[in-house]
């Protein structure tokens, strides 16, 4: 008996000390990192991919996407779309590029959901492109795209933008989207073709910010990922797109539900505003990278949750700019971000 006990002992405090030992170190991002905005990442075979809100000339200016071999050093890639979809130019007049992709690989095929919108509008669609693969070089490469998935107009609740999807553990499929006006949504989808399971249901809210009325709910770039039996929901708070003046900062709640309710370390609701506080630059005279925010996530090969998200760079005019974060998971089942 008393063996048994110092032997599960023993093993509790080599278990403990194991991550430590395994943790990833912080990265720091190298060659053609800005502007990215709104990043996303995947990894197929030896390369890391991610794709950002169109942001310059050419295709890049659709969306933008880079690659690299490590996590540290990366070029541009090839761009999925030379030019806006005709439905969507069409759905959206106005739009000049595309908005905060989200990449994932389902049934054999790469998902790019993308937003199409005009800055304070909601009248807003997104839409889906598959391939079946992201190498360029690769046989059968090349982008189909599969049309409007949803669309928001002048008097819904919410904002048909920054899609992500997710699969929950019952081989479900849903799209988590939105930003401001009512917060943030979250759509069951067909698994079947990547599309709204049921097109007349309304969404389910996740997080949305209690504001006086007639006040912007600031709120916007979900993703839910799953971890140790809960699904993670990050948010992002408060106001990008100001530079080094902006004051996004990303929230992270958990919940045993996909559809919720979400809930900060504290017990806060992130459909009251709540959650806990991720990634944040708080002093203004010391952090060179300012406004981290709209998180992506990856598991990677090795079993380690990495975090994609940009900051304006305070060093560099205020460029928004590519940024990763390791998630070190503590002893009560949170996570923190390692970013130095």
């Amino acid at each position: 008996m008393i063996s048994s006990v110092i032997g599960r002992t023993m093993a509790a405090l080599l278990l403990a000390a194991a991550p430590a030992a395994a943790q990833r170190a912080a990265v720091v991002p190298a060659g053609d990192i800005s502007p990215v905005h709104d990043p996303v990442i995947i990894r197929e075979g030896g390369t890391y991919h991610v794709f950002s809100t169109g942001l310059g000339k050419g295709p890049q200016g659709i969306i933008a996407a880079r690659t690299s071999p490590d996590l540290t050093t990366w070029q541009r890639g090839t761009p999925p779309f030379e030019r806006i979809p005709d439905w969507a130019a069409k759905a959206i007049p106005g739009a000049t590029n595309m908005w905060a992709p989200d990449i994932s690989y389902v049934n054999g095929r790469y998902r790019l959901y993308y937003a199409v919108s005009t800055f304070g509008s909601n009248r807003s669609a997104i839409g889906l492109a598959t391939s079946p693969t992201l190498d360029p070089t690769a046989p059968g490469y090349g982008w189909r795209d599969e049309g409007l998935v949803v669309m928001s107009q002048p008097d819904s609740d919410y904002n048909a933008i920054d899609p992500a999807f997710l699969q929950d553990e019952k081989g479900r499929h849903w799209l988590s989207l939105g930003s401001f006006w009512s917060g943030l949504k979250l759509f069951e989808l067909d698994p079947r073709t990547g599309k709204l399971l049921r097109p007349d249901a309304p969404p389910r809210t996740i997080a949305a910010r209690k504001v006086p009325v007639g006040a912007p709910s600031a709120v916007e770039a979900p993703y839910v990922f799953r971890h140790g039996g809960y699904y993670w929901l990050l948010a992002s708070y408060d106001y990008c797109c100001k530079g080094v003046n902006s004051t996004y900062y990303t929230v992270i709640g958990r919940s045993k539900q996909v559809e919720g309710p979400y809930l900060g370390k504290d017990g806060s609701a992130m459909t009251a505003g709540g959650g806990t506080i991720l990634l944040r630059a708080d002093l203004q005279e010391r952090e060179r990278f300012r406004g981290p925010g709209h998180v992506g996530h990856l598991r990677d090969k090795d079993g380690t949750d990495i975090l994609v998200y940009h900051a304006y760079d305070r060093e560099h005019q205020g460029a928004p700019t590519l940024r990763i974060a390791p998630l070190r998971w503590g002893a009560d089942g949170w996570p923190e971000a390692i970013t130095q």
